[in-house]
C-alpha cells in the first residue's frame, strides 16, 4: 500500500479533482481507497438513526450493513490515521488522502489561489492550470487526471 495525501486550501478543488483522479486509477487497474481529514465536530453517523444511538450508548464499535454498504463507526482518541490506514486498507494499490497536510505522507499541493503552501510545506507537485509562484524545484501539473495518474505511478508506485 502507497499513500499519498492531496492538500490545498479550501476551495481549491481537492474533492472535485479525486473524483475525477479516482476512476482514472481504477481503470488501470489499481485498487484504490480514501481517507478524508474532517474537524473533530463533524458527526460521521446520522444523529437520531439507531446506530448513532448504539455509539453513544456505548457500543465500541457499530456496524451499519445491508447486502449493498457497510460503514464501520467508532469513537478515539486520538489515534494517528497511519493506525486505521495499516489496518484497514493495507490490502489496497494506493491510498489517496484529502487533508492531512501534517502526515509523514508524500504530498501533492491543488492548488486554485492564494499563497500556495509548498514552500512551506514539502510537496512532490502543484496542481493547477495557473501559473503559481513556486519554488524552482517544484513540478506543476495541469489539472488533468491522466497526467496526474502518470505521475502517481511514477513518483509513488514506481511504475515509471
Amino acid at each position: 500500500m502507497k499513500v499519498v495525501a492531496f492538500i490545498g486550501h479550501k476551495g481549491s478543488g481537492k474533492t472535485a479533482f479525486l473524483r475525477a483522479l479516482i476512476p482514472v486509477l481504477s481503470a488501470r487497474g489499481l485498487r484504490v481507497g480514501t481517507a478524508k481529514h474532517v474537524s473533530p465536530e463533524v458527526e460521521p453517523d446520522t444523529p437520531g438513526k439507531d446506530t448513532y444511538f448504539h455509539r453513544k450508548a456505548g457500543a465500541a464499535r457499530v456496524l451499519f450493513y445491508s447486502e449493498a454498504h457497510a460503514a464501520l463507526f467508532w469513537d478515539h482518541r486520538s489515534a494517528p490515521v497511519e493506525e486505521f490506514l495499516e489496518r484497514y486498507f493495507s490490502d489496497l494499490d494506493l491510498v489517496l488522502l484529502e487533508g492531512f497536510k501534517g502526515s509523514r505522507y508524500p504530498k501533492i499541493e491543488v492548488w486554485r489561489g492564494g499563497e500556495p503552501l509548498a514552500g512551506r510545506i514539502p510537496v512532490l507537485a502543484v496542481v493547477t492550470d495557473r501559473q503559481p509562484r513556486l519554488p524552482d524545484a517544484v513540478p506543476v501539473l495541469p489539472r488533468d487526471p491522466e497526467i496526474v495518474a502518470d505521475f502517481l505511478e511514477a513518483e509513488i508506485l514506481g511504475r515509471g
